[in-house]
């Protein structure tokens, strides 16, 4: 089954928002072995959005629209795809009652328009909306499959999950088990990740590996399709196994997490606590732990040491260091992560000292960074980076690989 995704709105054009609901989408649709051929984006104009219904009827099993369904003029959707399917639209009783019921409960008076949102094809599928009122819909057409969301990410991700993957999966032609599991890397790029598994990715059929890239980090994910969950994860586990052969040191968890969330976990289950200096990332780090539910079990506090004076004043490092070694060092950043766990009173303490640009600083070149990890009875380590990018790249990576040595120290001890 080929498919092709179009999201419908001018703002999308216009750059307002991003067309997040494509990239859900073509993930939803790869986890159950559909692939996705091509994203279109058109904006609120009937006759280029015919032209694109036309086109994808062509090259495309699956069409799926997002978008386009509200109650104004300018929201064509259901109405253009309903006249090139020659399908009528009527009145879906259960969505008008549920629009009814929002308006009535917010004492707001409903105009005739907000009806409109209630209309579905007069044939196929409905799809219920939880969160919204413009339900979704779905009708076939000479061996094609049109299915119609809403726009609001908060109204389609749940109807995605809820309704249109089960639809999809009766779809296919023999009924199976799509399963995932879902390695998540830090420390590796995408490409140089891809390198050491290329013969597994190259030789893939089933199960299939598609690595990503997203916010610095990389996600694998190995999906198997099978009869039952059970023979899925009999495939899965040989190719799980060879790639944490090979990259196991990058990898960080399984499942659908986070670095800061791993961490935090981590410092819970050994009733340890963490404390950040921090220079370039200016709280990054700090942000990311308190970000997570229950953090404030496990996180001490964080000093933003962004100037000398503050390193000196607040976290006791010697102006004869930074005379001699200057911010930008690996002693500044072992000072730092020793004093805040000492001033803080944490089991942990972990540093962030570098150049984030946009110009050198200290005769030093923009990227260069170091982390400093300090672990009651351990040994402190200070990494050396060279990041590449922008301000905000190498503010993120930074924070980032900050998170990533605290738990691998955390989990190895000695072996850092």
């Amino acid at each position: 089954m080929k498919a092709e995704i179009i999201a419908v709105g001018t703002e999308l054009l216009l750059g307002q928002i991003a067309n997040t609901n494509a990239q859900f989408l073509s993930q939803k649709l790869a986890e159950i072995g559909v692939g996705v051929y091509f994203h279109t984006v058109v904006g609120d104009n009937t006759e280029r959005l015919m032209q694109v219904i036309k086109q994808a009827s062509v090259r495309s099993d699956l069409i799926i629209f997002t978008g386009g369904l509200g109650p104004t003029q300018d929201d064509l959707t259901k109405e253009t795809v309903a006249a090139h399917i020659d399908a009528g639209l009527v009145t879906d009783p259960v969505a008008l009652e549920r629009i009814e019921s929002f308006f009535h409960q917010r004492g707001i008076v409903m105009t005739e328009n907000n009806r409109k949102q209630a209309l579905v094809f007069d044939r196929g599928q409905v799809f219920p909306n939880d969160t919204g009122m413009a339900p979704g819909m779905a009708a076939e057409h000479n061996g094609r499959t049109f299915v119609l969301l809403p726009g609001p990410p908060s109204e389609l991700y749940p109807m995605a999950d809820r309704y249109v993957m089960p639809y999809l999966i009766g779809l296919l032609p023999e009924q199976q088990v799509f399963h995932s599991h879902v390695l998540r890397f830090y420390g590796i790029g995408e490409s140089a990740l891809e390198e050491q598994l290329l013969d597994l990715i190259e030789s893939q059929e089933n199960p299939t590996i598609a690595p990503y890239a997203k916010e610095f980090e990389v996600t694998l994910r190995i999906t198997a399709r099978a009869k039952t969950v059970a023979e899925a994860e009999k495939l899965i586990e040989p190719v799980e196994r060879e790639i944490y052969r090979r990259l196991g040191e990058f990898i960080y968890a399984k499942g659908e997490t986070s670095l800061h969330e791993v961490l935090v976990e981590e410092l819970k289950q050994n009733g340890k606590t963490i404390a950040c200096a921090e220079s370039c990332t200016g709280g990054k780090v700090a942000s990311l732990v308190t970000s997570v539910p229950g953090s404030s079990t496990v996180m001490r506090g964080g000093i933003v040491c962004y100037t000398n004076d503050a390193k000196r004043e607040l976290v006791d490092v010697p102006q004869a260091v930074l005379d001699t070694d200057g911010a930008v060092s690996e002693q500044t950043a072992r000072l730092l992560a020793e004093n805040v766990r000492q001033k803080l009173r944490a089991t942990c303490g972990i540093s962030v000292t570098g150049v984030a640009g946009p110009d050198p600083s200290e005769g030093k070149p923009v990227g260069l960074v170091y982390i400093g990890v300090a672990i009651d009875g351990l040994p402190t380590v200070v990494k050396e980076l060279r990041l590449a990018g922008r301000r905000h790249a190498i503010v993120g990576r930074a924070a980032k690989f900050a998170l990533f040595y605290a738990l691998q120290r955390l989990k190895k001890g000695e072996r850092i």
